[in-house]
């Protein structure tokens, strides 16, 4: 059984259709990401798939017990209000002690513990809003546009994390991102939106596809393929994952210069 099914689902704002009836499905250890142009409903298309907001059609279908832990774009925070880390990752009722430990050496924020919530920088947030997603001990993370507003280090830096945590933890993934070459890295299969589905598929087979080309342009293939990372190694050799995604950084820094 799928993680999430929906079947001829459709969302509407404000009276306005925003997100034409579509069939969906994620199974568990799958790394599916969503791109589109901006307002293509991307955000809405997570938020029906996770039951947030109302749908205007079609039947959600989750398996019994599905635990999600989602990480946000970004976080308001009151800059008056005192909140380190710890007491974030702690909110609403404390985490298991194992757990935790766990979290925080995989995420690798224990220094971080004391900071508080506004003080950290743009990457080290995400880490604590990840490390406090993986406290649910999801059967799938959610992710809208995670990285949007960290500098290109960061988000290869988090999005081998996300990797990493699919490997580790056996969940899912399901993430709006706006960079394609981590689209091409980090996917299994991607999943092409605008006011509906597109297209949909590996990386390879959504990147040669005319509407693909419509939306990103003819050149957007060549700079996927660039960052294109094999699947097909075992994930549990850490230092030859580590050596891959290095590989991986200097073919960027080749493309940014």
């Amino acid at each position: 059984m799928a993680l999430i099914e929906a079947k001829n689902l459709s969302v509407k704002m404000d009276n306005k259709l925003v997100l034409q009836p579509f069939d969906f499905s994620i199974d568990a250890g799958e790394i599916v990401t969503i791109v589109g142009p901006n307002g293509a409903g991307k955000t809405s298309f997570l938020r029906a798939l996770i039951g947030a907001v109302p749908l205007a059609s079609g039947q959600l279908v989750t398996r019994p017990g599905l635990r999600i832990g989602y990480v946000p774009q970004k976080l308001h925070i009151d800059a008056g209000l005192p909140l380190t880390a710890e007491r974030f990752l702690n909110l609403p009722q404390k985490a298991e002690e194992k757990l935790l430990q766990e979290t925080l050496e995989f995420t690798g924020i224990s220094g971080l513990l004391r900071v508080q919530m506004r003080d950290l920088s743009g990457g080290e947030l995400q880490r604590v809003l990840l490390a406090r997603a993986l406290l649910q001990n999801p059967h799938i993370l959610v992710l809208d546009e995670a990285t949007r507003g960290l500098d290109h280090l960061a988000a290869a830096a988090f999005y081998q994390q996300i990797e990493r945590a699919r490997s580790k933890r056996g969940c899912a993934v399901l993430m709006v991102s706006h960079e394609l070459h981590v689209v091409m890295a980090a996917s299994d299969r991607v999943v092409c939106l605008n006011g509906h589905i597109c297209c949909q598929g590996s990386p390879e087979q959504v990147a040669i596809t005319q509407e693909y080309k419509a939306l990103f342009g003819d050149d957007a293939y060549g700079v996927m393929a660039l960052y294109r990372h094999d699947h097909d190694h075992h994930h549990d050799h850490d230092h030859q994952h580590e050596h891959d995604h290095q590989h991986e950084h200097d073919h960027s820094d080749q493309a940014a210069s």
